[in-house]
């Protein structure tokens, strides 16, 4: 089994979308993943597809606001599996809203689970990762982290704030790789988090042109498929005829 093949690999917000789709393709192509998110249900309905096709996989509730979590997620892999090669910060939420509704509940909820969330999966893997002198860290951004929109104020300072997040990261450490994915329009259940009627009406106009979750799923297993020596940074994935 080579090096690509054997990794450890977590995900979180696994249950469905591009979580989902990430961890049944690199499952296919024999990683062993371990699967986060709060719907059990789903990962375990998740988890025996990918059994049942001869790969390896195993699922635990997470909530990515919760630190604890976190850790405890990190800590099974470890206790598992001896080691954690990967992790994929992927869990988000977006409700969309002008600034003017002042849903600042759903502002916080998406501090909470985009910025808090990603930090916590950061500082869950990286004692272990220094201490391997090796590993990658994912976090999925989005197209909103290199431009704002009406509605998403919110969500793109928090996506803007995972870019600056992953490149502090890579800066500061020579061993380990991390990359920031940055969806366009993808498919999804992110837009049914829209509780503001202007800020569903601006969605779904924008996600007419829209590509699949397992496009970016190829794009997180290209990340991970290059040499231990060459970091992809960044990868910005969209759908050919959008404008954004």
């Amino acid at each position: 089994m080579n090096a690509k093949t054997s990794r450890i690999v977590l995900i979180t917000g696994a249950s469905s979308g591009i979580g989902e789709a990430t961890a049944r393709l690199l499952a296919k192509n024999g990683a062993t993943v371990l699967l986060g998110a709060r719907r059990t249900e789903r990962l375990d309905r998740i988890v025996a597809d990918i059994v049942a096709a001869g790969g390896i996989a195993e699922a635990r509730a997470l909530d990515v606001t919760r630190r604890e979590d976190v850790q405890a997620f990190a800590a099974h892999a470890i206790a598992r599996f001896g080691r954690i090669d990967v992790i994929v910060n992927n869990a988000g939420v977006m409700p969309l809203s002008p600034l003017a509704s002042l849903k600042l509940d759903e502002w916080d909820r998406m501090i909470d689970v985009n910025i808090r969330g990603v930090l916590h999966g950061i500082a869950a893997v990286l004692p272990t990762m220094q201490k391997q002198g090796a590993g990658h860290v994912i976090n999925v951004a989005s197209i909103g982290a290199h431009a704002v929109s009406p509605t998403a104020a919110v969500y793109c300072a928090t996506k803007y704030a995972v870019w600056a997040l992953s490149e502090g990261l890579r800066q500061e450490h020579q061993d380990i790789r991390v990359t920031t994915i940055s969806p366009g329009v993808t498919e999804s259940e992110l837009a049914d988090t829209i509780s503001d009627q202007k800020g569903r009406e601006e969605m779904k106009e924008f996600r007419k042109v829209a590509i699949s979750a397992s496009a970016i799923a190829r794009a997180i297993d290209f990340a991970i498929s290059q040499p231990e020596d060459v970091d992809t940074s960044e990868i910005v994935i969209r759908p050919t005829a959008s404008a954004h």
